[in-house]
């Protein structure tokens, strides 16, 4: 298959996808979401394990603030909360381990990919931030996997500090599981212990884990309604559109 934002290598029993939009720091638009779902079903049958990277210096950074301003505001953005929900739900709950290999910057949606995960591994230059806020917006959509990742207080404070956390404090507060300068082998040797689980044993497990932990299921309907309501609201949208245009922040007179 052919697609615009993403690099897809299967190598079985290992799907590599890359998050590929380098024109648009790697930000999530809609396509990205309909192809990341495409490939997603595409690995239900054969595939134990996906590892989702991005670029050398950014992993994703989050919604696509350039297609959203291209909407006069009042308009609701293109992007449906309930896809991308949907998409980390499935990569929490799918018969398959996900792995999130991340480099660079990881911004608001970005830590969503990240924290929706079964496995997280970083290299030395990761860094991951949640900037909504500063927009008048919050990470409706990100919060119930961030906060099953590394729990309540963190995610909060994370959330409304807005500042990028280094890959040293994500590794404590257990966002990410791993960290190496030579990340590349850190990923190979956790790649060499996978391959040897089972289809069957890893869809039997995440069945049971979504059941025994489904709070994700139960968050969405809250989540997705939160997310439109901001993303939705005019002074919001105006401040992301000035930010695009003019590159300053909504509080900037």
């Amino acid at each position: 298959m052919s697609y615009q934002t993403l690099q897809v290598q299967f190598q079985e029993p290992v799907c590599f996808v890359r998050l590929y939009r380098p024109e648009a720091n790697n930000t999530i638009n809609d396509r990205m979401v309909e192809e990341c779902q495409h490939v997603l079903a595409l690995c239900e049958d054969a595939i134990t394990i996906i590892v989702l990277e991005g670029l050398p210096e950014v992993f994703c950074f989050g919604a696509d603030f350039q297609g959203m301003a291209g909407k006069r505001a009042g308009q609701p953005a293109t992007q449906s909360p309930d896809s991308i929900y949907d998409l980390w739900l499935k990569l929490a709950t799918g018969p398959y381990i996900t792995i999130s290999h991340v480099r660079g910057k990881a911004n608001a949606g970005g830590v969503g990919f990240v924290a929706a995960s079964d496995i997280v591994l970083a290299d030395q230059t990761a860094q991951f931030s949640l900037s909504e806020l500063l927009f008048g917006l919050f990470p409706a959509c990100v919060m119930p996997f961030l906060i099953r990742r590394m729990g309540f207080q963190k995610a909060h404070y994370m959330t409304l500090m807005t500042q990028p956390v280094a890959v040293e404090q994500a590794y404590t507060w257990g966002l990410v599981d791993g960290y190496d300068a030579q990340d590349e082998f850190l990923l190979r040797k956790h790649l060499r212990r996978l391959r040897y689980l089972s289809k069957t044993g890893i869809t039997r497990y995440k069945r049971y884990m979504g059941t025994l932990y489904n709070d994700l299921l139960q968050s969405k309907s809250l989540a997705v309604t939160a997310n439109k309501e901001v993303f939705s609201d005019p002074q919001n949208l105006e401040g992301i559109i000035r930010y695009v245009e003019t590159g300053q922040f909504p509080w900037v007179k």
